[in-house]
């Protein structure tokens, strides 16, 4: 089935593409030269968590240099990492999203979002939002390891894990300076940034405030955000290093919401929510030392600790009630959820130079307290508006929570690399997870107030197999088997009145990939995978605003990832793109509710990203890029559908003198009406659109305007 699905796929959509550039790659001669200092030989340190060549690495990753992003402009962290074939990041305004790497676009607890190696957030308070803790531009690089990967980062590793790499302080002066704005979307922003060394100690500054106002094309979709970075180095001589990373973000959002269908028809910069929001504020700091502890053996220990505090009026627990508990007709929530951490991490790489092995072992330990509060509120709606509320816990005290879980999260994980000959290198590993949640209810537990206290633990063995053989020095080529896990969230045990009976959520992956370097330097990447679940944890919706977490049972992805890519003297292109179905295999609610067979829900089959760059002058560059999303499923059925869209941009940068840069933008040229995010609740009976169907309204034709500045 994954290889009729695969090839099914080739000749649907990129057979053509995929045969020229076959073709091309059985040329030898130049292509050989050019490969020698081609991208097949980039080092990468996220599939193996030490540096290792691309060509060397059995597993399907995705690269971004700090050095693309400048020079495309990126808005967003999604714009970034959305180039590489496979991922999805889905914009939910103002840094807030959604993710689909390998798994329908969804706001499930299946990927692990890292920084410098290290979890953003801990164990079991997994948030689909975590990407907007990250300070843009205090990365030096972002990398996606796609799959399964939890034998080396752990549970939630599943449809991949996305590691952000802090930029290391720059060995002279530099300094950057940038402004933007988008009058359009009521979008300003200032960045800032400096760095030097000075000896053996080497500092680097990086930040950047963005505003936008309340209402714009989008009525009540206001925020602002304050993120920096610090970060030092010090040699201590030796072959040893001392690090440390301070990341704080604060972020202030209006949580605009969903508009349903007859809006998003006729006017869908509308919001029907006129007070709720969204307030995350974050601090991580890690230390770490590395040095040689053996003859050709390294030892990194990094010490971490985060602060976390996200509170939050959201939109999406607003719907209308009814019964004496529920006064106005309509109820909403009111919550905050706050995380503290501390752990170390320690790894060592030992070279094994007579047995031509290398050997990664290490240990993670993180202690975690979340302690969250939520109190019900009732809503006054004046029209199609929710235009007040008031706190209304003692006339329905139904699902008031205030508890704390403390969370222990112990792993060891080894990974060992042997390499038999030039071509060959096979891959062995794995990683045991022990995870304890010990909940303590702070109020009297009943059907109102939550479960008793308890103490519940998950452990899981999560093992992996690869190999690479180099074709030649212009031709790699991989496979993979690997397992990945996500236990239940704390929110998904504990958020509701009584605990929910979720298993661990278990996934087989498998994958085979081509890297290559092919005629004229065209480079090549790409996937073959499929990724089975048992007891997938989904958000099954009953009605809207209403929903809870139940296993499926199990369920089938698989696809095909292609990027290519050209760097010539004047010009640039990318194509980077994916084919993919993801089926309930199993999933069956009772004897009216069947999903067994259906397509999930929000579950694209294809996703397109291009870019054609021209660089018109020595100072002057032009660019056209092109953003596509195939026709989905809204809902599980099977009978309600988003269509798709495809947008276009363009991009035009003119160095005025060496040290200052204007550019523009067009977002959306078309100015197409499209949804970010689309679902539908209904599941039998009479349909009711304009009651049923919820969409994201994406944003109109835009213009952004920047200037940046910059020493070096």
């Amino acid at each position: 089935m994954f290889l009729y699905f695969s090839l099914r796929g080739l000749v649907r959509g990129l057979l053509p593409c995929w045969v020229v550039a076959a073709m091309l790659g059985l040329s030898t001669g130049s292509v050989l030269a050019q490969a020698e200092s081609s991208s097949l030989h980039e080092v990468v340190v996220s599939g193996s968590r030490t540096e290792t060549k691309l060509s060397e690495t059995p597993v399907s990753i995705g690269a971004v240099s700090q050095e693309t992003w400048n020079a495309d402009k990126t808005k967003s962290v999604g714009e970034i990492i959305n180039r590489i074939p496979g991922v999805f990041w889905n914009d939910l305004g103002n840094e807030q999203h959604s993710m689909g790497i390998r798994q329908p676009i969804s706001t499930n607890a299946v990927y692990q979002y890292l920084e410098d190696g290290i979890p953003i957030r801990p164990l079991g308070v997994f948030n689909h939002n975590a990407l907007n803790e990250t300070n843009m531009n205090g990365s030096g690089g972002v990398e996606v390891v796609k799959g399964a990967a939890s034998s080396l980062y752990g549970s939630n590793a599943v449809g991949g894990a996305v590691n952000f790499l802090t930029l290391e302080p720059s060995r002279t002066p530099t300094g950057y300076l940038g402004l933007r704005g988008d009058a359009i979307q009521g979008y300003s922003r200032l960045d800032s940034g400096a760095s030097n060394t000075w000896g053996d100690l080497g500092l680097r500054f990086s930040h950047y405030s963005s505003y936008r106002e309340h209402d714009n094309w989008q009525t009540y979709s206001g925020g602002k955000k304050d993120s920096l970075t610090l970060r030092g180095d010090y040699n201590l001589g030796l072959s040893s290093w001392l690090k440390a990373t301070l990341v704080h973000t604060n972020l202030v959002s209006d949580m605009t919401g969903s508009v349903f269908e007859n809006t998003y028809r006729s006017n869908p910069g509308q919001s029907i929510n006129t007070f709720t929001w969204r307030k995350d504020k974050t601090t991580r700091a890690n230390l770490s030392w590395e040095g040689e502890t053996t003859a050709q053996g390294l030892t990194t220990v990094t010490v971490f600790a985060r602060n976390n505090d996200h509170g939050q009026l959201p939109s999406y627990t607003i719907s209308t009630c009814s019964g004496g508990t529920c006064p106005t007709g309509v109820k909403g929530t009111i919550n905050n959820n706050h995380v503290e951490s501390t752990g170390v991490d320690i790894k060592h790489v030992q070279e094994l130079a007579p047995l031509k092995s290398r050997l990664v072992t290490g240990v993670y330990i993180d202690r975690s307290q979340n302690d969250y509060v939520s109190d019900n509120l009732s809503v006054t709606k004046v029209g199609e508006r929710y235009i007040s509320y008031v706190q209304n816990n003692s006339v329905n005290p139904s699902g008031v929570r205030d508890y704390g879980v403390g969370i222990a999260n112990d792993a060891v994980f080894a990974q060992w690399e042997y390499a038999p000959n030039e071509s060959w290198r096979l891959v062995a590993g794995g990683r045991h997870d022990s995870i304890t949640y010990d909940f303590k209810n702070k109020l009297t537990p009943n059907a109102n107030f939550g479960a008793p206290n308890e103490v519940r633990s998950f452990a899981k063995f999560s093992p992996k197999l690869g190999a690479t053989y180099a074709v030649n020095s212009a031709n790699s080529m991989y496979g993979n088997l690997s397992r990945g896990f996500t236990p239940p969230e704390v929110s998904q045990l504990y958020g509701k009145s009584a605990i929910p009976e979720l298993t661990a959520a278990s996934y087989e992956n498998r994958e085979l990939g081509w890297r290559s370097i092919l005629a004229n330097g065209i480079r090549l990447d790409s996937a073959l995978y499929q990724l089975n679940g048992e007891n997938t944890i989904v958000s099954y919706t009953i009605s809207p605003g209403n929903s809870e977490n139940r296993n499926a049972g199990k369920t089938r992805s698989e696809g095909l990832e292609l990027a290519l890519s050209q760097q010539l003297v004047d010009w640039d292109w990318l194509i980077s793109t994916s084919l993919a179905k993801h089926t309930y295999l199993a999933y069956k609610l009772g004897a009216s509710e069947d999903y067994s067979g259906k397509t999930m829900p929000q579950a694209p089959n294809q996703t397109v990203n291009a870019q054609v760059a021209w660089k018109v002058t020595p100072v002057s560059r032009l660019s056209l890029g092109m953003v596509h999303q195939s026709h989905y499923w809204m809902n599980n059925l099977n009978t309600v559908s988003y269509d798709g869209h495809t947008l276009w941009n363009v991009n035009a940068t003119h160095q005025i003198f060496s040290s200052l840069e204007l550019w523009a933008q067009i977002r959306n040229i078309e100015d197409k009406r499209y949804a970010d995010s689309a679902s539908s609740s209904y599941k039998s009976g009479a349909f009711t659109p304009n009651t049923q169907n919820s969409y994201t309204p994406g944003a109109p034709r835009s213009f952004m305007l920047g200037l940046t500045w910059s020493m070096k």
